[in-house]
Parts: C-alpha cells; structure tokens; sequence
C-alpha cells in the first residue's frame, strides 16, 4: 500500500492555544474521536496513547528542542550558535553515551538519599504558615520547596537556594514561547550556572563528597568519562528537571486535590496512598501536557508520509485521558491502581532524567502537606500560567485550611 502524504490528509483541527483547561480538554476529546492524527498550529498532534508512545520511542522523530531557536525566528549563528548541547536535545550516539554515563546516578536509591532532606525542608515551610491557617500556596511553598533540594544534590551550599531559584526560572524561559523577548535572561543565567558549576567541579576533582557531581567525576566505563562542560551541562538539565517541572506539578496537585476535598483527607489518613496519589495527579493534571518532535528524515507511520522537518506534537494530556486505555478516565481518584503509566514524564530516549527525584519530591510532600493543613480549599480563583507555557501550573494559589 502507497503511504498517504500526511499534509493531503481531511484531518480535524485542534488548536488550544489560549484555551482554558477545561476547554483544551475538551477539544482534544472532540479530535480524538476523528481521527488519531489533528492538523495543529504548527504542524500535526497526536493524542491516543498508542500513537503518543509510538512517536516518541520511534528514534527518527528528534526533540523539537533543537530546533525551538529556529522556530522562534533566531538566526543560527546567534543563539543556537552559541548555546552547547543539552541532554534535553540530543540524538542518537551521543546522547546514547551520556544516558548510559549518567545513569547510575539518578536512580530511585539516589533519590531516596534526599529523602530526609525534602521532608524537613517541606516541614519548615509548611511551619511558617501553618499557625494562619492561609498562605499562597506558589510562593510559600512550591516556589521555594525543590531548590535547598537541588542543592544538597549537587553539593552546594544552602544559602545558595535563591541563586539557583533564580536561574532555574530564567533558563526555563526557553519554554515560554517569548525566546526571542527572554534571550538576554536565558543566556545571563546559564553562563552564570556554569560558572558557577564548574568552579564546583574544580573543587570536587581535589575534594570529592558525597554529592552528585562528585559521582560524576568518578564515573568511568572503558575509559570514558565525562568532560566539565559536560558536567556543567548535565547539573543545568538536573536543575531544570528538578525544580520548575516539581515547582509547577506541586501547585498542579494541590489545585486538584481543592476539587476533591475527600482525596485530601483520606491521604492525610492514609499516607501510604503518596505514590498512587502521585501518579494519579500527574496522570489527571499533568505540568508538561505536550512535547514536539519532528521528522528527521521522511517517516512513514501508519501508513501516512510525514516529510522530512515535520512537526508532530505529542498531547500528553490526551494520551493520560484516552478512554481505549483507561477506566473512566476523566475521574479522578487516588485509591485505584491504574496499570498503564502516565504520560507526564514522557517516553523512549527522552523519558525525564529526573523522573525518580520528581516522584520521591512530591510523594515526600503531598501526605505531609494532607496532614498538616486538613481541611484545604481554594480561598478565592486560581490563576494559571498562559497556555502557551511548555511548563505549566498556577501562577497564583490562595488556600485556606484549618490552623494548626
């Protein structure tokens, strides 16, 4: 059978941009119901969960991070030029090698050390507004919660949590759609990481500790290590995937569990429910709810020609509510065991690096928070970060609860 060019296709619209939730939701359900491929803004989406975790184990579609320089209208010998190489955006043989390299040292045993830490540091905060029985839940607690984390992890000092929180939200600016306006801050930042990362790795090299790029430096397989820009890049993709996705999934949860007061009160009782809670809030309410590849070479798949520079978006959102695959899937509840996995962390080569440290952050906080503000509720609206943020959450969360 020929295979049919996918732009020749009669293929549904789907285009949520500045759609609320609620709505986007919606209108993924309603292409869905089409057809398995939509016409985007940019290119294609797919949205069933089969489709979703083909395209993105299928190694000739490439991460549309390498690419977002050209698409936001840079120049290639500007940014893109200038910038090095993430993890985030590699391909083939060379992230192959650093995957395996850095392996070891982001297990769930390396997450699990960091355990005790993210339980006090949780508690402290929570401490500090616990006796007003209020607080804005985004700047009180998520925005400071992951970064005294990201700290012992790498091995710097905890005063530092603020330089590090404030690089982390102006490296991620890169996923805001605004690349162009927020290019000064993204680069100020991640020369100032890697300055300051690699004045770290010099120390390490003498003075090895029992912290994250002191495992670094010691690994070695077949005489290949890694190199300090390697290093330094490596530390700028923890922090990313360590902070703004846990910062904005935190706020994701707690906004869900307002809607389902009894969810909250029962994990408070049962806080063995945390990791079924936590992978049922990411699978309903997910903080990454789509990521692009496109074709690197001419692609056939199902039968339809994707030329060569295509785009295809995956719906992450649409893929963790597609009914062929889950029991009532737009209902949210923390006491079913779902055997199918969520989407969130994505799939294939690109699966979050820090999909272990994300998990054990929020288990560790979520029956903690349950616990010590019973009773939470919304006090006033939410307000969301535009739609068009790659890393998505509330912007503002006012809660009430009761005082303890």
């Amino acid at each position: 059978m020929t295979a049919q060019l996918v732009h020749e296709l009669e293929l549904p619209l789907l285009n949520t941009t500045g759609m609320e939730r609620l709505d986007a939701i919606a209108a993924i359900e309603a292409a869905r119901s089409q057809h398995w491929l939509a016409k985007s803004e940019m290119g294609y989406s797919v949205m069933r969960l089969e489709d979703v975790t083909a395209i993105l184990r299928d190694r000739r579609f490439h991460s549309a991070l390498s690419i977002l320089p050209q698409l936001s209208g840079l120049p290639e010998s500007g940014y893109a030029g200038r910038r090095r190489k993430s993890i985030l955006s590699m391909e083939g043989d060379e992230h192959t090698r650093l995957r395996r390299l850095v392996a070891p040292a982001f297990t769930p045993a390396s997450a699990n050390r960091l355990r005790p830490t993210m339980r006090a540091v949780v508690g402290d905060l929570i401490d500090r507004v616990a006796p007003e029985g209020q607080c804005e839940f985004v700047a009180d607690i998520c925005e400071p919660y992951p970064i005294p984390i990201i700290c012992e992890l790498l091995g710097a000092p905890p005063e530092d949590w603020k330089l590090f929180s404030a690089w982390a939200t102006d490296i991620f600016r890169i996923f805001n759609g605004n690349l162009v306006e927020d290019l000064p801050l993204i680069e100020r930042a991640a020369a100032e990481l890697t300055d300051y990362v690699s004045a770290m790795i010099a120390e390490r090299r003498t003075d090895p500790r029992h912290d994250l790029l002191s495992d670094l430096i010691a690994i070695e397989e077949g005489g290949d290590r890694l190199s300090t820009e390697e290093m330094a890049m490596l530390a700028e993709a923890v922090l990313m995937a360590g902070t703004d996705t846990t910062r904005n999934q935190l706020g994701c949860c707690v906004a869900l569990f307002c809607d389902h007061p009894d969810q909250w009160a029962l994990l408070a009782e049962q806080p063995e429910l945390a990791p079924r809670a936590v992978e049922e809030s990411m699978r309903f309410l997910g903080a990454v709810r789509a990521t692009a590849r496109f074709a690197s070479e001419d692609i056939v798949y199902r039968d339809i020609l994707f030329p060569q520079g295509t785009i295809v978006s995956t719906a992450l959102a649409g893929a963790n509510r597609d009914p062929e695959v889950w029991t009532l899937p737009n209902q949210f509840d923390i006491t079913t065991e779902r055997v199918t996995a969520h989407m969130t962390f994505g799939s294939g080569i690109h699966f979050c690096m820090g999909a272990a440290l994300a998990r054990a952050e929020l288990q560790e906080a979520l029956p903690l928070l349950a616990q010590r503000m019973p009773k939470l509720a919304a006090r006033g609206s939410i307000e969301w970060k535009p739609a068009t943020f790659g890393i998505w959450g509330p912007a503002r969360l006012p809660v009430r609860f009761d005082p303890s």
